[in-house]
């Protein structure tokens, strides 16, 4: 089972969400746990390489893995709207 990880970022965009959408992200990031076996996950490109992003209707939860084992660290580093999410 991966080792899930949140940035104290993340954990202030997670709390600013509307509440239905922050218990869908929660458990989103629980699922996470199951890495590799996460369905839905997709890889991103550009400046995110090395980045993966999980959708939930129009918000995204952005994260990286150490590697594709079960032994893996996730670290969620971003979660926000479609629109914003992929912005510097």
């Amino acid at each position: 089972m991966a080792t899930v990880t949140v940035t104290d970022a993340a954990t202030r965009q997670i709390e600013a969400l509307p509440l239905p959408i922050q218990g869908t992200v929660r458990r989103i990031v629980a699922r996470l746990a199951d890495w590799p076996a996460v369905s839905g996950a997709k890889p991103l490109r550009g400046d995110l390489v090395g980045h993966y992003r999980k959708r939930t209707g129009d918000y995204r939860v952005i994260f990286r893995a150490s590697d594709n084992t079960r032994d893996a660290t996730i670290t969620v580093v971003r979660v926000a709207h479609r629109r914003d999410v992929y912005e510097d």
